[in-house]
């Protein structure tokens, strides 16, 4: 069942996707563009057909007429597919950065150094596609065709993720016939960085720590971890498979900062306790980020 969104969760969905729309057409047009750099997506098939049209004619097809055309066929399969309703997010994104390569003004924004290029292309490009999908909608392109062709007979056999794998890898082959292999590379360097911008601000919850404590004296330890440090304790039973004992195993999700205070609580009560720290990457909820998104 879909949840209801409320209208504050509507208009910061509104905000988001104008906001990584923007980012993406910003890092398309100041920064692949100018330099020459395919990452993959309709963005960088644009590009492509830029340069051979300009090279052929002496005048470049202009991105925003590209990236609108190609998007047009993939907009009405995955209409097909998914139904009005999944693609109307989308939509809006696809027709605001489609508006915004249309008037932007051409100047050169970066200096000439590929890999400050590369770099700050990446994390514009990545920080607005989790932006995006932040908001449950993409930029169209390769994305939404991979999911489209999924619902076809002959693609079931292959993920949505390897089919878009295939879909940009061919885009940058043709980046690397045009470009040149230097570029490519440093195209590739833009992708890696793309990619973890926008795992970060999809999982953009507070990281912590994880404390598992096995010990003798876990009341003790678990009465000062609350009442010191006001962080909540659980309790889960464990039977220990070579000596068959039970024992309860204490579970702590606390910040970075309270790591140091548990270990003297621990080795206050048990020098000998069983003690194990872990990363957390996202923790929600009740003394972490309290609003879910």
């Amino acid at each position: 069942m879909k949840a209801v969104l409320t209208s504050k969760q509507r208009l910061q969905n509104l905000a988001l996707i104008l906001a990584g729309s923007t980012l993406i057409a910003l890092a398309t047009f100041y920064v692949f563009d100018p330099a020459g750099l395919i990452t993959g997506g309709f963005s960088g098939l644009a590009i492509i057909i830029k340069s051979v049209t300009a090279r052929a004619f002496g005048q470049g097809v202009p991105l925003w007429l590209s990236s609108f055309l190609l998007n047009i066929p993939v907009f009405l399969l995955a209409w097909k597919t998914d139904g009005l309703h999944s693609i109307l997010k989308s939509a809006l994104s696809w027709l605001v950065m489609t508006a915004e390569l249309a008037v932007f003004p051409s100047h050169p924004l970066l200096p000439d150094n590929l890999l400050l290029v590369s770099i700050y292309g990446g994390a514009m490009y990545g920080i607005g596609t989790g932006l995006l999908l932040s908001a449950h909608a993409t930029s169209g392109g390769t994305d939404m065709l991979g999911n489209s062709l999924h619902h076809f007979h002959l693609f079931r056999c292959f993920s949505i993720g390897r089919i878009i794998q295939v879909l940009d890898g061919t885009i940058v082959i043709l980046g690397l016939l045009e470009f040149g292999l230097e570029r490519t590379l440093y195209a590739i360097l833009s992708v890696y960085l793309c990619g973890k911008l926008t795992d970060y601000v999809i999982g953009r919850g507070l990281s912590a720590k994880i404390a598992l404590i096995i010990s003798n004296c876990n009341e003790s330890i678990a009465k000062d971890i609350m009442t010191d440090l006001s962080r909540g304790v659980t309790g889960l039973r464990g039977r220990g498979m070579y000596s068959g004992k039970e024992r309860t195993i204490l579970v702590c999700i606390c910040s970075n900062k309270d790591i140091v205070d548990i270990k003297d609580i621990v080795h206050h009560y048990d020098p000998k306790a069983f003690f194990i720290i872990g990363n957390v990457n996202e923790a929600m909820g009740e003394g972490f980020v309290e609003t879910w998104n």
